[in-house]
């Protein structure tokens, strides 16, 4: 296991990079790591895009924090069921980048096969069901779809990835983004040609 003080850099580094991006404006979002026997997640009211290790607490899987004066996400409940759902994720990266928002906001998925990379990287990012942030209902809402995928948008409100590197959750998330805008884009062109069932399947094989 890594230790804390390199996972930190991790979670500052890609935490900056998505503000950068413009993938995490303002407050907005939140990024963890697995940590021995709970997880290091950014604290609430924290931003992403301008975090400082005072910006990151340990907390356990029960949502407790273990550090005094430092409050966790208010997310953390949804980052602790994806992890004991997804035992090989290390990292979760939830953001509301403009253009996978735009689709949250619209209550449209991005599972039509457009892109043979989205395809094979993750199949289809399905839609949660809206529920009130921060609230259980988001949890089960979201973290069901994590049993079959690794990334999911949540209607009104953005997008979650997890994955077994923080680079690895980052590139899905950079990749997912660039593919909301070419699909958004395609409208002004007419709509997508969506690939044929046959052709998917070809591409998940490649795997």
């Amino acid at each position: 296991m890594f230790s804390r003080f390199f996972i930190e850099n991790e979670i500052i580094d890609y935490g900056k990079l998505c503000g950068v991006k413009n993938f995490t404006p303002g407050y907005s979002g939140n990024i963890s790591a697995r940590y021995k026997k709970g997880m290091l997640i950014t604290t609430s009211g924290s931003s992403n895009g301008y975090l400082e290790r005072e910006n990151i607490v340990y907390t356990d899987f029960d949502g407790n924090s273990l550090e005094k004066g430092k409050k966790p996400s208010s997310e953390k409940f949804l980052h602790i069921e994806i992890y004991k759902k997804r035992p090989e994720f290390n990292y979760i990266i939830h953001v509301h980048a403009p253009y996978l928002s735009s689709f949250a906001a619209a209550g449209k998925d991005l599972m039509e096969p457009v892109l043979a990379e989205n395809v094979f990287y993750f199949g289809g990012i399905p839609l949660a069901a809206y529920a009130l942030p921060s609230t259980m209902k988001l949890v089960e809402n979201t973290a069901a779809y994590f049993d079959n995928y690794d990334a999911v948008l949540m209607e009104n409100h953005g997008f979650i990835v997890g994955a077994k590197t923080i680079e690895d959750a980052y590139l899905k998330l950079e990749l997912a983004e660039s593919y909301a805008q070419i699909v958004l884009n395609t409208t002004a062109l007419g709509g997508a040609k969506i690939l044929t069932n046959e052709e998917a399947e070809e591409i998940l094989k490649l795997r």
